[in-house]
């Protein structure tokens, strides 16, 4: 993933400063098996320190996930800021078809996707760092729980470096905190973006904004 996806800090059970975005978390790997609802599906799963929500699925997820509409049946998904990949194993299991990019640079966060993606039989999820996504692959759907504690300028930095990867027709859903500053997001995506997309704010639940961006 872009580079300034390493500053986001969270706290860790030894009560230390553990940055989920580090490309090495420093903590302990306490595997911890999960059964979970996504969307309509039960999966098993392992979670563990130093990934991104590592004891259940965080809110933000939850909300886009009931409110996003299904996805094309088939195409190139991305889900941008995987963690132990909760929004990449929705996209598979409602669209078989699909080839899944789970994007993040904790490869811890990535090493469980894999597993998680194995415990529940999907072979079409491919969890990789930015340098394992093909330069000239675009994607017919992005959905993301964007890190925005990481800080508005590596934020930015990061959907532009996504979101122009959109094919024509194409679609992202951001999840964003209200008080995080989704409402301005929406402007500022619009601006930067320009013509030839459309950035709308598609539902609101729990002091979330699930944000739409329509390539043409």
């Amino acid at each position: 993933m872009g580079s300034g996806m390493t500053n986001m800090g969270m706290g860790n059970q030894s009560g230390k400063a553990e940055q989920y975005f580090a490309a090495e978390p420093t903590s302990e790997d306490v595997r911890r098996r999960l059964h979970v609802i996504l969307r309509d599906h039960e999966a098993d799963v392992e979670v563990s320190n130093g990934v991104f929500s590592g004891t259940r699925v965080d809110l933000g997820t939850s909300v886009l996930l009931k409110r996003v509409p299904e996805p094309p049946q088939e195409g190139a998904f991305l889900d941008l800021g995987c963690g132990w990949g909760p929004i990449a194993l929705t996209m598979a299991f409602e669209s078989p078809k699909a080839d899944v990019w789970a994007l993040d640079v904790n490869e811890r966060a990535l090493e469980l996707t894999r597993r998680n993606a194995e415990i529940n039989g999907i072979d079409t999820i491919h969890a990789v760092t930015a340098d394992g996504i093909p330069q000239d692959l675009t994607f017919d759907l992005i959905w993301s729980n964007p890190p925005i504690r990481i800080g508005k300028e590596a934020l930015h930095e990061l959907l532009m470096a996504w979101l122009p990867r959109l094919s024509a027709g194409g679609t992202a859903y951001l999840v964003v905190q209200k008080n995080l500053g989704s409402d301005s997001l929406i402007p500022w995506l619009a601006m930067q973006l320009g013509e030839g997309y459309g950035v709308s704010k598609y539902a609101s639940a729990k002091g979330f904004r699930v944000i739409e961006v329509l390539k043409a």
